[in-house]
Parts: structure tokens; sequence; C-alpha cells
């Protein structure tokens, strides 16, 4: 039985070492977008070894008899990032939030919760989306086992950054729920009474092994928030253990207010003023705001039930966060690219996560910014920036390619991935 043992052992580590030599790669990029830099580099090869890259060089660098994936007719870019998903959630356009909420809770279980979020979880590579940051609505901790799951190879999907259940003030933001049912928030949100528990809240979500934490620092449209005592409480004790805070804000105030209890960003951020954009500058807290693009809006306000000539409102929302977007650039904020797109309007989960830079685009971003806010900048802001969202030495084998004009036809490119390889494998290949 000995024997047959390391027979097989030496078996197994042969086999190990010719897909290591299968996989020692070399790729081709007509144009490779720096990340770090932010700009388009001609005629670069890419060493792939495994699951990372091993270096960036010149045509001349390729060994003969090397395996070659040719791109030179493609712009060759970092795997792109979400910054905010709920991979986990979905609801219809015409459902209400709370309504939808409790109906999962209560009539979804948490296998077949996990299933679907497992198949829209695939739909992001299809699209070059990478790496995604998960930001609750998913349960006691779905989110993680998704994670898990994905990194060990059981299913696809792009890598997963999750904060487990939001932290919130009473009620969460699932609003309408009378006293006595109150307890099936806690199957969504950690709610938080008073300093010392949210220092438990933050201990116990290290306990599950979340990535980073998310509060809400306002709960509209309930009508309670987090305390700045709260909040700090809750910055100071994630720090303590290397996890980064993000804050959910609609209102000024509340961004305002946790801004001032040190979170690293601030999410959504709808209704910023000058003021709170230029404080966040001061204390380099980034924005993820989370756009749409006119498209997108004009087929939600449809499924919703507006008419045609209904749907003048676009326009102000459409100027609203464009103003939104240009004041935080001009004051310096550091924009990092996310969706927040989990309504179900048409197409996968992945497709209508790329509007945002369709949305970015619409409101007036350059496409190599866009670019460099969905890859570097993300990746700098997840503490992840030597690792993912560039094409570099020792980072992590995340490249996709797309075919057009990056620069100039920008919308029509970034929406036309044709290859995709995560951690050295290959996902997508639709090339020539």
């Amino acid at each position: 039985m000995y024997k047959l043992f390391v027979l097989l052992l030496v078996f197994i580590c042969s086999q190990s070492s010719a897909f290591a030599q299968q996989n020692d790669i070399y790729i081709k990029a007509g144009l490779l977008y720096d990340s770090e830099q932010n700009v388009l580099i001609k005629n670069r090869v890419i060493h792939v070894k495994g699951y990372t890259i091993q270096s960036v060089g010149a045509f001349n660098s390729i060994p003969e008899n090397a395996d070659i994936i040719d791109l030179t007719e493609y712009t060759v870019l970092p795997g792109l990032i979400d910054a905010h998903t709920h991979v986990l959630f979905s609801q219809d356009a015409t459902e209400d939030f709370s309504e939808h909420s409790i109906h999962s809770l209560t009539m979804e279980s948490d296998a077949l919760r996990t299933l679907r979020g497992a198949k829209r979880a695939k739909s992001y590579l299809d699209v070059g989306i990478t790496s995604v940051k998960d930001l609750g609505n998913s349960g006691l901790f779905l989110d993680v086992a998704l994670r898990d799951a994905i990194n060990e190879g059981t299913i696809e999907g792009p890598r997963i950054f999750a904060s487990g259940p939001i932290l919130a003030a009473t009620g969460g933001q699932i609003y309408g729920v009378s006293p006595k049912h109150q307890d099936l928030i806690d199957l969504e949100y950690r709610i938080i009474n008073g300093v010392e528990d949210a220092k438990i809240a933050v201990r116990e979500h290290k306990n599950q092994k979340v990535d980073l934490i998310k509060i809400c620092a306002d709960n509209i449209p309930n009508n309670t928030h987090l305390s700045i005592a709260e909040m700090k409480a809750i910055v100071e004790t994630a720090n303590s253990y290397d996890l980064s805070v993000v804050a959910h804000s609609i209102t000024n105030q509340s961004a305002w207010n946790a801004v001032q209890a040190g979170v690293n960003g601030i999410e959504h951020g709808f209704r910023l003023a000058d003021s709170t954009l230029t404080l966040m500058a001061e204390k380099k807290v980034f924005l993820v705001p989370t756009e749409n693009s006119r498209t997108y809006m004009n087929i939600y306000g449809k499924l919703t039930g507006y008419e045609e000539e209904d749907l003048d409102w676009v326009d102000n929302y459409m100027q609203m966060m464009k103003s939104r977007l240009t004041r935080a650039i001009q004051k310096g904020v550091t924009i990092v690219a996310g969706s927040d797109n989990y309504t179900a309007i048409g197409g996968t989960r992945g497709e209508s996560s790329r509007d945002m830079f369709r949305a970015y685009f619409e409101a007036g971003m350059s496409p190599l910014d866009i670019l460099q806010s969905a890859t570097y900048i993300s990746a700098l802001n997840l503490n992840m920036a030597n690792d993912i969202g560039v094409i570099k030495p020792n980072a992590k084998a995340d490249i996709i390619a797309v075919k057009g004009a990056i620069e100039t036809d920008f919308i029509n490119t970034v929406e036309h991935v044709e290859f995709v390889m995560k951690d050295g494998q290959v996902y997508l290949n639709n090339l020539d």
C-alpha cells in the first residue's frame, strides 16, 4: 500500500511539473495599458507563469518555441474592478426594496441565494471584471462563503473582497417592518447599539474573515443613523485589525460625519456639498460615485411604468450626477469605480455592472481616467496595488483584451472584451 502511495505521489508531482511548464505563457500586446502611469504603451510582452506575471518586456524577449497568445491587434488591460457590488442580492425594477428584502430573507434559503449569486458571479468574468468589492445585502456572511468557493476553484467568478453584513443603526435599510418582526433585519444587517457594541461587531466580522467593513452612515428612508462616536469606534477597532471602513451615505451630513469619524471611503455620496468634498480631499477619503448611464436610466424608467414623455426626470438625475462627479474631481477627491447595479433590467449582472463605464464617460471623465479608477486606483484603496489592477512583475495574472480605439471609441471598445484571464487561467477567448 505504501509503495502504491509513493508511486501515486511521484505521478502527481510529475503532472504538476508538466502543468507548470505548459502554463509558461507569453502574451504579445499591441497596446498595453500601464494603469499606474495611466498611459498606453506599444508592443509589450507579458510573461505569465502559473498564477502570476513574471515580467513585462519587449517582443524580442520571447524565447524560441514559447507558448504565445497573440494580442498584437488588441489593447491589453489589467482585469477590471467593480468596487461596489451586491452579488447575492437582486430585485426587479418594479419591486420595493424593503418588501423584496423581507421576501428574500423569509422565502429564499441560503443555499438557493448562494447558488443564484454564483451564477451572477460568473457573469462578471464575461465582461472583463476580475475583482469586485461586495458590500453587504448578502445574508449572514454568504459573501464570504462565495468568495472562498471561488478562491478554492469550486465555482468560477471574480475575486471577491467581502464586507459581510452592513453595520447600521436600528432598522438598517429595511423600512416599514413592524416591531415584533425587527429580528428579521438581523439576518441581513448587524444592528449597532452603542459604542461598545460597535467594537464587538467589528470583532465578530473579523472572526468571520471579512476583507473590509461597511457601515451605513445614514439609513434613508429609515430615520436612524449611526452616531459619530459609534462610527469612530468602528473605524478604530477595524484599523486595529488592518481592516478598512467604507460608508454608505445619501445625505451630505452623514458623509461629513463619516469622514470626521475616519472612514476610508464614501459610497454613493449623492448629495455631497463642496465643503464635504474639500474635507474628503484633505483627509484622502475616496469616493465611489455609483453612477448610471442615460441608457440604463431610460430602461429602468420604462420598466417601472413611466411613459416616454414622462422621463424628463432622467435629465435632472443625469445633471445632478455629472455635477457631483465634476465637483469631486475638481476638489481633488480620489474616484474609485463602482456600479451598485443590483436591479434586473435585462442582460447579465456583469453587463449591468459594466454600465458604470458608460456612466462615467457620459459624466465627463476621460477614457484613461475611467480605466485607472477601475484598476490601479481601486486596487490601491483595497491595499492590493501590487497584486491586482496592474500589469507588472509579481502581480496576479489578471489580464483582459479589447479590440478598438480605447481613447477615441471608448464605449464601443470597453463593451467588447474579447479575452479574459484571471490568475493565469483563460476564461474567455474570442480572438480572431
